[in-house]
């Protein structure tokens, strides 16, 4: 039986939750059916909009645009600032009414999911009746609504559900590929960004089935491994694999917001460092190893993409952390300016588990000498007793702020 997967995304779900917040404690007017955003503040007109009602996208307010650029568009905008702890609580409950249809849930957001309904479609008629029943569950439930999009892999349900908003259920099977995706633009594509897009046009590529059609040796030739991924995804070529894992086995990870857009690589190494650092003192702490690694990036307009690797050791060395979390980042970014960037470990194993060594290892890493076991185990004490960051290797030191705000340039360097 091929897979049957729901891709679940909550819509304009900070503006939604704002909504059923307000409604709940006596709110006259519902955010959804007047002209509202969320983002910044009405005073000082300052940030970006996270989310927005269906009237005021159709003033043209786009997500991510400067607030003060949306009050010159719908002056009578009415802008709230968003409650990420009420978001949290808000997700946690979706979730957890999800989990209650079956336990393949794969959070991929805070308002998004994937679900795999393959092991219970026997229950239902047809899959589009299993997904009727959790879209109008959820609206009875909580009050807001989701769009579903149902496919055999990740990405094309993902493409599905991003079809015509809000309250929907739409298909796209790979049978339905050519008439439902292909003649879409090229830019609704998942993953292609502003860059991609503009490279693709000048290739004469305006819309999906361009691009599918499209010589694969050409597409790489002008973006790499990003193109070749937005190639196949153009196909309908994409895992299926929904990534459920029980709480108790999620692992260790850390991620910042960078206080400014990181548009090159040089900008991105130091800050997978500092993460690596606090992952890898965070998993010695536990008496943990870890054997899959994941990265994630979230651009600056909130799109968000991970991308993950089994290692062939489990490590919780920092300097194995930063360089496998610097090589899947390589391997998916688009080249866009950056948001967050991520680490997170998982598959983990006692520190003191053996390992099992290959027959074809060909090189075996040389052991420290004792000077530098010594200064690393120092490192490691001290940023546990001052937290994580107080100490840190010279190499790691920029003059531009990273992620974490200004860093005092008194930092002791080792």
């Amino acid at each position: 039986m091929a897979p049957i997967i729901f891709h679940i995304d909550v819509n304009s779900a900070y503006l939604s939750w704002t909504a059923v917040e307000q409604l709940k404690n006596g709110a006259k007017v519902d955010l959804r059916e007047i002209p509202a955003i969320i983002g910044g503040d009405q005073k000082s007109r300052h940030g970006v909009v996270l989310a927005k009602s269906p009237a005021a996208k159709r003033y043209g307010i786009r997500t991510g645009e400067p607030v003060a650029n949306a009050f010159r568009k719908c002056p009578n905008l009415s802008v709230y600032p968003p409650d990420h702890r009420m978001y949290r609580e808000k997700s946690r409950v979706l979730m957890e009414y999800l989990r209650t249809f079956t336990k393949e849930i794969e959070q991929v957001s805070v308002d998004e999911c994937y679900m795999d309904f393959t092991g219970i479609a026997g229950r239902y008629h047809s899959a589009v009746d299993g997904a009727v029943e959790i879209k109008d569950g959820i609206k009875t439930k909580f009050g807001f609504t989701v769009n579903i999009g149902i496919s055999t892999n990740k990405v094309l349900a993902k493409m599905a559900s991003d079809f015509e908003k809000p309250d929907r259920i739409h298909t796209l099977f790979p049978e339905e590929i050519k008439e439902k995706m292909w003649p879409l633009p090229v830019g609704e594509l998942y993953m292609a960004g502003r860059s991609s897009v503009e490279t693709l046009n000048k290739l004469e590529i305006n819309t999906i089935g361009d691009l599918a059609r499209s010589d694969l040796k050409l597409i790489m030739l002008h973006l790499k491994s990003h193109g070749k991924m937005l190639w196949e995804f153009a196909n309908g070529i994409g895992t299926s694999v929904v990534q459920s894992e029980p709480e108790e086995a999620k692992g260790i990870g850390n991620s910042t917001t960078l206080r400014e857009d990181a548009s090159a690589y040089e900008e991105v190494r130091p800050i997978f460092g500092e993460l690596a650092g606090s992952v890898s003192g965070r998993l010695k702490k536990a008496g943990k190893k870890a054997g899959m690694v994941s990265m994630e990036i979230k651009y600056y307009d909130f799109r968000t993409i991970s991308h993950q690797v089994q290692l062939e050791r489990p490590s919780n060395d920092a300097d194995v952390l930063k360089e496998t979390a610097c090589s899947l980042f390589l391997e998916v970014w688009s080249g866009e300016p950056v948001r967050l960037l991520g680490i997170r470990t998982s598959k983990l194993e006692d520190e003191s588990a053996p390992e099992q060594l290959s027959i074809f290892d060909i090189k075996i890493p040389e052991e420290p000498d004792d000077k530098h076991r010594r200064l690393k185990k120092a490192m490691d004490e001290l940023n546990e007793r001052f937290g994580d960051g107080a100490v840190m290797k010279a190499s790691l030191m920029q003059g531009k702020n990273t992620g974490r705000g200004k860093r005092e340039n008194e930092r002791e360097k080792l």
